[in-house]
């Protein structure tokens, strides 16, 4: 009588994760540039795409309105939107921030275009920064440029935005230790803050600005 031939039984073992907290502490080499979208500017996109937007005459622009919009407040707004709002709103302990998005894609991308053979993807799921916003200590000032618009015969555009000239900020990062370590999480950011920055006007964008260092890495645990 025939028999089954045995079969060759793969086991696959899968490690227990071992998630770990740790603070990759950075500091600016290059004015970071913010960009953050006002609610006038979402609304009038918003208008547009949903077709009910009325043609009208442009208003008048307000360049330390502008200037502030594009600021990421963290506690209280300021009172004002002017430069000296700002100013005491910072000075008076509230807090402005970035997008944690914007640090771990800078650090994703600073290995792929370092030519480090690592995936995307696998970086993606080795560590997390569990903020939507990262604080950012220094003080943020005006700053004005003109820049062009994309399109045949389109004119150029002054833009106002605020730049924090010398800054630093904590980033409370989770990651997976069986996948990297405290060291090679911390080069990961170097390369990042080096090759791709932060904020407008970054390398990844043809700049320099938005550009940091890490100095430190601690646990929390």
């Amino acid at each position: 009588m025939a028999t089954k031939k045995n079969q060759d039984v793969q086991i696959i073992e899968i490690p227990e994760i071992d998630i770990r907290d740790a603070v990759v502490s950075i500091v600016g080499d290059s004015p970071l540039i913010m960009h953050k979208w006002s609610e006038k500017a979402k609304k009038e996109m918003l208008d547009i795409q949903t077709k009910v937007a009325k043609s009208k005459g442009k208003e008048a622009r307000d360049p330390e309105a502008e200037y502030v919009d594009t600021i990421y407040f963290m506690d209280e707004l300021p009172k004002e939107q002017t430069a000296a709002a700002v100013a005491e709103c910072v000075a008076n302990g509230n807090r402005i921030g970035f997008p944690a998005t914007a640090f771990k894609q800078c650090a994703i991308m600073g290995a792929y275009r370092s030519g480090i053979g690592i995936k995307a993807t696998e970086m993606r799921a080795a560590f997390s920064i569990p903020d939507e916003l990262v604080e950012i200590k220094g003080v943020p000032t005006p700053r004005e440029d003109m820049v062009r618009l994309q399109g045949i015969n389109k004119p150029a555009f002054i833009r106002f935005r605020a730049e924090v000239k010398d800054w630093k900020a904590d980033i409370h990062v989770k990651y997976n230790a069986g996948v990297i370590n405290a060291v090679q999480l911390a080069n990961l950011f170097n390369l990042g803050g080096f090759a791709c920055g932060v904020g407008e006007w970054r390398p990844e964008r043809n700049g320099t600005m938005g550009q940091f260092h890490v100095v430190g890495i601690s646990h929390l645990d």
